[in-house]
């Protein structure tokens, strides 16, 4: 599988991001063993209207990688998520079944995860 061309979008593409509820806890508990410096230097940061919550502007990174939402997993490989830098990777056309219970950055915020 080739991989996403993102250096340099700064989080343009990262969002909205909706979560499910398996979702929600698995950042949650990503978020709790995050060290406070590095939690801290992210909350902070000043990103673009709708960039997700945990994308690290300074780093131009997800800053939740390995607790990821499915739909940020998907995307780029799904015909339905497709990167605008290389529209050719989105091969994927099964179906996303997707039970969201909100949004992050819109519905859940970093009040949330304190």
């Amino acid at each position: 599988m080739s991989v996403l061309p993102c250096q340099g979008c700064k989080g343009l593409c990262c969002g909205p991001v909706a979560i499910t509820e398996t979702e929600l806890k698995k950042i949650r508990k990503k978020v709790k063993s995050m060290p406070r410096k590095l939690r801290n230097e992210l909350e902070q940061q000043t990103r673009y209207f709708g960039t997700c919550i945990f994308y690290d502007m300074e780093k131009d990174r997800c800053g939740i990688y390995s607790a990821r939402p499915e739909v940020c997993q998907k995307f780029g490989y799904h015909k339905e998520l497709v990167c605008f830098k290389n529209p050719g990777l989105a091969v994927d056309g099964q179906p996303i079944e997707h039970r969201t219970i909100g949004i992050l950055s819109v519905d859940y915020t970093w009040n949330d995860f304190k």
